[in-house]
């Protein structure tokens, strides 16, 4: 996906570099408006990564300590990490076994009077039940701050992920279906107030330099970055076009292996497909099989927030969680990139058929 724009990139870096501005310049004020119009939000504003994101979100909506918040089982430690960030507590739900993402019908049981927020995070590249989830937060008085660091462009109900709640984050990781060469992020938001707090928090606290209305950090993103995201983003709704393509190939290519359940898509949501994420009977011994046969895969994610080390001190165990659980030990992510080929997910789908026929 790099080599056909990277004529155009090198130019970007030789503009960034002549033009003596490395911080918070030009750069960073275009590409924040670009993706604004893409995202269909009033304001973007670019950060140094996904969990700076997240952290600058709950920060501006003032949460913080003895405050709980809702995040989902089945997600990136980085979701779990920002809450703790601002001294509140996380609350897991469990997913939506089929979609992977947090069940709206589990949320309300573990609203208490603490709560103060919901994260719902759109994973994989599927967007969450944003109205479902609204109303919740609507009839209990919570703040919602999407996490939409794996689904720029998905949407629900026709209506963009990272545009439902009061403010919402976004990463620019290099792996990302819209990934910077290096770390970036993004807060979206249609709340005026909240953009010029992260824009005050993001920089040390301050609106004019060297003048500090709060305390707050150097979370900002580099203008070389924001200069290849704006040439990214150009190409990010074919590159999202391929990717359900691919996607497409390898739901037909699989269909008919019982050992292997298949993503599911919720019918008002789409799927951008960050990640193929499929659920596998001897996981571990299917990688295992793929790796000798040249092909690469991951698991996202092997180990749950709440029985991670870091973790420990919230006394949860194995069992707590058990769909969350179910999805770690079996969950296996395939092949997808902008640019792959037909017959590159046949030779995939072609060992995977090839693990399960008895010899």
């Amino acid at each position: 996906m790099h080599q056909p724009i990277k004529a155009e990139m090198m130019q970007a870096f030789e503009a960034f570099y002549d033009s003596h501005w490395f911080v918070l310049g030009e750069r960073v004020k275009a590409f924040e408006q670009e993706y604004s119009h893409f995202n269909r939000v009033d304001h973007a504003i670019g950060i140094s990564n996904g969990l700076d994101a997240l952290h600058l979100s709950l920060l501006a909506l003032g949460i913080g300590e003895g405050d709980e918040v809702i995040v989902p089982s089945n997600t990136f430690i980085a979701t779990v990490l920002a809450v703790s960030f601002v001294g509140a507590k996380p609350v897991f739900v469990e997913p939506n076994p089929d979609t992977y993402n947090i069940d709206p019908a589990k949320i309300e049981a573990a609203i208490s009077s603490k709560t103060k927020a919901i994260i719902p995070v759109h994973l994989y590249g599927q967007a969450c039940e944003m109205d479902t989830i609204m109303q919740i937060a609507q009839a209990h008085k919570l703040k919602v701050i999407e996490d939409n660091a794996q689904s720029q462009g998905a949407s629900f109900k026709g209506a963009l992920t990272g545009t439902f709640g009061d403010i919402n984050a976004t990463s620019f990781y290099p792996g990302k279906n819209l990934g910077a060469l290096g770390d970036a992020g993004a807060v979206c938001t249609n709340n005026s107030q909240l953009a010029e707090k992260v824009k005050e928090l993001r920089n040390y606290g301050s609106k004019l330099k060297y003048y500090h209305e709060s305390i707050g950090h150097n979370m900002r993103m580099d203008e070389c970055q924001a200069a290849f995201l704006s040439i990214k983003l150009k190409q990010l709704p074919t590159w999202t076009i391929q990717r359900q393509q691919i996607a497409n190939w390898y739901l037909e290519a699989l269909k008919n292996i019982p050992q292997v359940k298949l993503p599911q898509t919720n019918a008002d949501a789409t799927h951008v497909y960050h990640l193929f994420v499929i659920q596998a009977i001897g996981r571990d011994a299917l990688q295992t099989h793929l790796m000798q046969a040249g092909i690469g895969t991951l698991i996202h994610y092997p180990i749950p927030p709440h029985l991670q080390n870091a973790y420990s001190h919230l006394g949860y165990k194995q069992g707590d969680f058990p769909i969350a659980e179910k999805i770690a030990s079996n969950c296996l992510s395939l092949p997808i990139w902008p640019g792959m080929q037909e017959k590159d997910v046949a030779q995939v789908a072609e060992k995977i058929a090839q693990f399960y026929t008895p010899a």
